[in-house]
């Protein structure tokens, strides 16, 4: 059994950073892909940021690319997002999530086989 745990979550001006980190326990870590998802309220949860299993190639969605940057540590079983300029729309709960089996789809949520609880994420205006 795969164990998630985000953290590094809070509130920060627009314009600010944050980084965020998931801590993986279980399972062949370095065989995952890894992703960050968000969720605002009212609205679907959607794809943030993957990376692949040696962290060589990374994904971003539209909307973060050049802001946000994801990173694995495969010794330490974490993966970070880092996040810069922050703006008020990246409010939402952000997830951590593991694909054990690669499928070739890396930002569709069900492809996800095991999730964190989440860590909010508010930026004030």
């Amino acid at each position: 059994q795969v164990q998630l745990v985000e953290s590094g979550g809070g509130l920060v001006q627009a314009g600010g950073s944050l980084r965020l980190s998931c801590a993986a326990s279980g399972g062949v870590f370095r065989r995952f892909i890894m992703g960050w998802f968000r969720q605002a309220p009212g609205k679907e949860r959607e794809f943030v940021a993957a990376i692949t299993w040696s962290g060589s190639v990374t994904y971003y969605a539209g909307p973060v690319e050049g802001r946000f940057t994801i990173s694995r540590d495969n010794a330490k079983k974490t993966v970070d997002l880092q996040m810069n300029s922050l703006r008020p729309e990246d409010t939402a709960v952000y997830y951590c999530a593991a694909q054990t089996d690669y499928s070739g789809n890396y930002n569709q949520v069900h492809e996800y086989d095991y999730w964190g609880q989440g860590t909010q994420v508010t930026v004030s205006s």
